[in-house]
């Protein structure tokens, strides 16, 4: 009986074949890192008008999974980083009451990170979901 080998890990295997992978890789993780940064800080002035706080989570999570959808190739490792930042959503405003002065939790704020990871990843079912390939280009392999 023939054994076959078993797939050995092998990092950064999970994403797109972009031909600087890991500087994108690295973009994205500072964009998160931003978010967390924002996140605990003073909360900055906002636009004057209904829900912008809400429309300032939407689009930052969007944003993060839109840009998870043009880094990963497959949707197990989509879907990870989704409920990652979906989690991250979460916790922050848990943080955000209970290690903040100058913030308050807000269950309405995380329903907009969790809806904007959504949206951000569903961009991955339109013909932009390889952008990042076609403007970086492929990795000679």
């Amino acid at each position: 009986m023939s054994r076959r080998p078993r797939p050995r890990y092998r990092p950064g295997g999970s994403l797109k074949p972009l031909r600087h992978a890991w500087l994108w890789a690295t973009l994205w993780c500072l964009a998160i890192a931003g978010v967390v940064v924002l996140s605990l800080m003073p909360p900055p002035p906002m636009p004057d008008f209904d829900q912008s706080d809400k429309w300032s989570h939407f689009l930052a999570y969007c944003a993060l999974a839109a840009g998870a959808v043009q880094l990963f190739r497959n949707w197990p490792a989509l879907l990870g980083a989704g409920l990652g930042l979906v989690l991250l959503g979460i916790g922050l405003e848990y943080a955000q009451g209970s290690l903040t002065a100058t913030r308050m939790a807000d269950p309405d704020d995380a329903l907009a990170n969790t809806l904007g990871v959504i949206a951000g990843l569903a961009t991955r079912l339109t013909p932009l979901h390889d952008l990042l390939l076609r403007v970086d280009g492929r990795r000679e392999d």
